[in-house]
């Protein structure tokens, strides 16, 4: 079927996409409903109409869905980063006590997933995209992996291709005779965007939203700055956000003419917040706000917003199985929030914990944070004024342009240094400042507050057993706060050490190493490499033509834990050579730096990655 044909047909029935009939729903809401969980990916909350968005006509079929939703208003994930943010929501578990903290597996995990319990109790369980971040290993025993149709490989970001998934996913259910618990994961709006415009697509893509914005009209988020190299990679990211609304048309399409609508708990939210510098990778306000809404014909009133009660993305698994009738297992963090799906009221839903420790290069970070519908307050450990803390979002147009501005604007300096060193900790009133620009810290009229939340952190760590208590309790000590990072990567380099990922192995020697294809890239480094002076990097390259145009990161690290310092992104095609110039500070930790290259979007999905042994600086 091709794309205009389908999106014409989405256009024809989308009236009645959401029409739901009155006969059967009480009696279906007495029985186990089907579940159906729709995430979108690198998302923010804001950028839905139904959650506010400044922008018209982002998401004409998610508001659909939430005029006919329970919409909660104060709903947060734990994580700013995706492959732990996804594990919280499955396993029930903090970070800390799943063990997937960062992007890794765990292959001997000792308590069940939503996949386990799902299965274990009737359901027939299947899953599309974000298949190895959505369990604490891959492959995981999913009863379908709707990846692919007939042994071809779907396309992440073409909408017919959701709509077969979840046929497919429907199909496969009624055959065995059960109902179904599916999850699918739209994977926009993750880079690459969806970018035409003069100069084309940043990479090659035909997957075309039904509606394109442009940079004139996108609003500018209050946590960045007006510019026109921010509104182009908006306008991007916005036209993402419409063909994540298209996906969702069609997966919804799918669940429409299979008649199973009316018997069907329907979960929908974001991973967390727009892949732009102070959202992704963080936990502010905006990297942890998701747009999380629940339709349960029957027992749901379309259109009604909880305005009263946190809930977070750790209460997902204990919420599912009480929908569904399965008993909790041992050793859950999160609480069910069904009573309040079912109209009810709980106490001691006023706060929110978020946890972060590790990126998807193995970078040790750790963040916590404690979020009530007023104020915000972080722990930030890490930061020591001269370490560069290691973003998701250092790649992006929107960062590279902050930093060129910082040499110039004191205001874009001060967010530039803040972005990259942060401070030991924030508080924000999130009320009247949730774009999170003025730290209260130290004021006065804040101390009873700031007491209150480092106390209910304080609590939930020795609750919880989490490992940075210690040093929490010791906050104001510098040395033991950088024992604590340390130490922190010391155990990150030796597990990926354990584990044979070469290229992430300080202690591999010898030439660049490399996985997937070796043919497509190297890297030449000069003889002479001097502290404080610039080096230039050089990248042969050979694209099959099939590629077309495709991204390098290049990374310059430190440090004999080889830690990022800094990245920088370029864009090739075919055969040739590209420099990649970094300047090196003049004090560089243990006297050694490496480097690494991978060709693609992402590190996750990548074509091909090198890396250099370590290297001792003049």
């Amino acid at each position: 079927m091709k794309l205009k044909t389908f999106a014409h047909r989405i256009s024809r029935i989308i009236a009645a996409l959401f029409a739901i009939t009155a006969i059967g729903i009480a009696e279906a809401a007495t029985k186990r409903p089907n579940i159906l969980i729709v995430t979108v990916d690198d998302m923010s909350c804001d950028s839905l109409g139904a959650f506010g968005c400044l922008l018209p006509d982002t998401s004409p079929n998610i508001d659909r869905l939430a005029a006919q939703s329970l919409r909660f208003d104060f709903a947060h994930v734990q994580v700013g980063n995706c492959f732990p943010s996804r594990n919280v929501m499955w396993s029930g578990r903090y970070p800390h006590n799943s063990r997937v903290e960062g992007f890794y597996q765990v292959r001997d995990k000792d308590y069940p997933v939503l996949c386990d319990l799902m299965k274990d109790n009737g359901y027939f369980t299947g899953i599309r995209g974000k298949v190895s971040h959505s369990t604490p290993y891959s492959p995981y025993p999913w009863d379908i992996i709707l990846d692919e149709i007939d042994g071809k490989k779907m396309h992440m970001k073409n909408a017919e291709s959701y709509y077969l998934s979840t046929k497919r996913g429907i199909d496969l259910s009624r055959k065995e005779k059960k109902p179904f618990c599916l999850m699918i994961n739209i994977s926009d709006p993750h880079k690459p965007f969806y970018a035409e415009g003069k100069g084309g697509a940043t990479v090659p893509d035909s997957n075309k939203p039904t509606r394109i914005f442009t940079p004139d009209e996108v609003p500018i988020p209050g946590f960045l700055f007006d510019d026109p190299v921010v509104r182009k990679e908006l306008a991007h990211y916005y036209s993402s956000v419409r063909r994540a609304d298209d996906c969702f048309a069609a997966t919804l399409m799918a669940l429409k003419e299979s008649g199973e609508e009316d018997k069907t708990f329907i979960l929908f939210l974001s991973d967390h917040g727009m892949p732009l510098p102070f959202a992704k990778t963080q936990l502010y306000h905006h990297s942890t706000r998701t747009p999380l809404m629940v339709k349960w014909p029957g027992v749901t009133k379309g259109g009604t917003v909880d305005k009263t009660h946190m809930v977070s993305a750790v209460d997902f698994l204990p919420t599912l199985l009480d929908v569904a009738g399965i008993k909790h297992p041992k050793g859950l963090d999160g609480r069910s929030f069904a009573g309040l799906i079912r109209g009810g009221q709980q106490k001691n839903r006023d706060y929110i914990i978020k946890e972060y420790n590790e990126n998807a290069g193995a970078s040790r970070d750790p963040m916590r944070a404690v979020q009530t519908k007023k104020f915000l307050y972080l722990f930030n450990p890490w930061s020591n004024g001269e370490r560069v803390m290691a973003t998701a979002t250092s790649g992006t147009s929107t960062y590279r342009r902050m930093k060129e501005l910082a040499a110039t604007d004191s205001r874009i300096a001060d967010r530039h240094s803040l972005y990259q060193h942060r401070v030991v900790e924030e508080l924000f009133d999130v009320e009247n400042d949730p774009d999170c620009l003025v730290n209260l810290i130290g004021s006065p009229q804040h101390q009873a507050e700031l007491a209150r939340l480092r106390g209910t952190l304080m609590t939930w760590m020795e609750t919880t057993g989490d490992h940075m208590l210690p040093v929490y309790q010791k906050r104001n000590d510098p040395a033991v706060r950088e024992a604590y990072i340390l130490a922190r990567e010391k155990e990150s380099a030796e597990r990926r050490t354990a584990k044979g990922k070469g290229n992430d192995n300080p202690k591999k020697k010898g030439k660049a190493t490399s996985k997937k294809r070796a043919n497509l890239i190297q890297l030449e480094l000069p003889k002479s490499i001097q502290a404080g002076k610039s080096i230039t990097v050089s990248i042969p390259h050979e694209l099959p033509k099939r590629l077309g145009e495709q991204q390098i990161h290049v990374t310059l690290k430190v440090g004999t834990a080889l830690k990022r310092l800094d990245r920088k992104v370029v864009k090739v095609s075919g055969k040739g050579k590209v420099e990649v110039t970094f300047e090196l500070p003049a004090t560089i930790p243990d006297g050694t730096i490496g480097f690494a290259a991978f060709v693609g979007a992402e590190y996750t999905e990548n074509l091909q990655h090198v890396a250099t042994k370590a290297i001792k600086v003049e």
